[in-house]
């Protein structure tokens, strides 16, 4: 970066906290349609402020994207992604301060969404208003799409963009972001895993009975669990017949790539508090499960009687929550048609499906000119060696639409303030301040070079 831009950085160096503030304060839960209106204004008046010219992308009453576009006196397009919704913040009790209240403990900000994702919404309006004060104007075009319904799959997202593509098109994207990893490296993310997320439900009764009417009533409750149980081995591989039959093996420059990652073993262990990871699963080993296992992970599980105390109760209903994380060439329709018939084939023929989301896994190839520019950026910047992720352990559905309607390049670069233990999507969410400030710097680093 150039001396006067470092000055402004330096002179302003609150002014990507305030904006976080700013955005964390207006709840946006779009799982329970909490604010979504409120900030989507929120979120468009912020680009306005900073230049962007601003319209709505909608279909029918869901949330809509808000659509920003700045012109730059160079000839590359870049488009952006974030999202302005989050999740929710239960269970409160586990927050040590409000959750859409920020408050700083330690050097750390804590506040629901202050790391997924209105952090980078921070660190990039931040970055662009600092070059725009300091050089009149930026050196690239940029494309901002900012939805509200990624914490709930994207569910209308190609819904939505699909009548917009020529609106999108762009020479790259820059996919909702990543940071640095425990040896200060910047890391890129060249894609994610599919997601299939359902609901399995099981009605036994028509009402719940008495728990003493065990031996002569079914269970709802029994049921559901029993079925789950054949889904998967104990060792986490999953039982559906055909589930592995598309599995894509890893490129050898995608295990090197994993190979030359750092070991964050004790790190991650530390963080969740365990002593061992699945199957004693250690370094590269572990990082390529991370990056190309598929999962069958149960979310959630409710039936009868979970409050405080004794209730004696027979559940007559009873459902779980479960995503499928899926890598490449599994496609998630299939999967949900072999769990099909894998249940109906155990005599479960009774246990209901509903599909709740669906994606297919999206990575761009390391050998990619993009991949390879940005990472000599990245390396320019930390003078370290990037640390390649061939593929994230969650899922950005909205990949799957970009790619199909838009078709551009893209990667996830370290302009986002997270890091290891950022407890996205968990109470006490938050980010460290030092990394908003070095987000906001990377920024203003990748946004000149790509248009020197």
């Amino acid at each position: 970066m150039t001396g006067s831009v470092e000055t402004y950085l330096s002179e302003h160096a609150q002014d990507a906290r305030a904006l976080l503030e700013r955005l964390c304060r207006q709840p946006s839960i779009a799982a329970q349609n909490t604010g979504m209106a409120e900030m989507a204004d929120l979120v468009e008046s912020l680009l306005r402020e900073t230049g962007f010219a601003t319209r709505r992308l909608t279909a029918g009453d869901y949330p809509p994207i808000v659509y920003g576009e700045l012109r730059g006196s160079g000839d590359t397009t870049i488009l952006l992604y974030d999202h302005y919704d989050v999740q929710p913040p239960e269970p409160l009790e586990l927050w040590q301060s409000e959750p859409f209240e920020p408050a700083e403990r330690d050097g750390k900000l804590y506040a629901r969404g202050a790391s997924d994702d209105k952090g980078e919404i921070a660190a990039r309006l931040s970055a662009i208003r600092a070059l725009r004060a300091v050089h009149g104007t930026l050196p690239v075009t940029l494309k901002w799409i900012i939805e509200g319904e990624e914490e709930v799959g994207s569910a209308h997202f190609e819904e939505i963009i699909r009548p917009h593509a020529e609106l999108l098109h762009a020479d790259a994207a820059f996919w909702e972001g990543t940071g640095f990893d425990v040896a200060g490296r910047p890391v890129l993310s060249l894609g994610a895993k599919g997601l299939l997320y359902i609901q399995l439900e099981t009605e036994a009764l028509s009402v719940d009975a008495h728990s003493g009417n065990a031996p002569i009533l079914p269970s709802a409750a029994w049921r559901l669990v029993s079925a789950l149980a054949t889904l998967r081995s104990p060792e986490g591989k999953i039982l559906i017949p055909g589930f592995y039959d598309h599995v894509l093996a890893p490129t050898p420059a995608q295990l090197e790539a994993i190979a030359n990652q750092p070991d964050a073993d004790e790190v991650i262990k530390r963080t969740y508090g365990i002593s061992a990871f699945n199957n004693d699963l250690a370094g590269a080993a572990m990082r390529e499960q991370e990056s190309f296992a598929p999962t069958c992970n149960i979310a959630g599980l409710l039936s009868g009687y979970t409050g405080g105390g004794i209730k004696t109760v027979l559940p007559a209903k009873a459902m779980a929550k479960i995503d499928f994380r899926l890598v490449p060439d599994q496609d998630p329709h299939d999967i949900v048609a072999k769990l099909r018939d894998h249940l109906d084939s155990q005599g479960y023929s009774d246990v209901k499906i509903t599909v709740l989301g669906a994606s297919s896994p999206v990575v761009t190839p390391i050998e990619e000119p993009l991949v390879q520019r940005v990472a000599a950026i990245a390396r320019a910047f930390e003078g370290k060696e990037p640390s390649i992720v061939p593929s994230s352990g969650g899922s950005l559905p909205l990949l799957e639409a970009l790619k199909k309607h838009v078709g551009l390049p893209g990667l996830s670069v370290p302009g986002d303030p997270v890091y290891w233990a950022n407890g996205a999507h968990s109470p006490n969410e938050h980010i460290r301040l030092e990394d908003l400030d070095r987000a906001v710097r990377f920024n203003c680093h990748l946004f000149m070079s790509l248009g020197s």
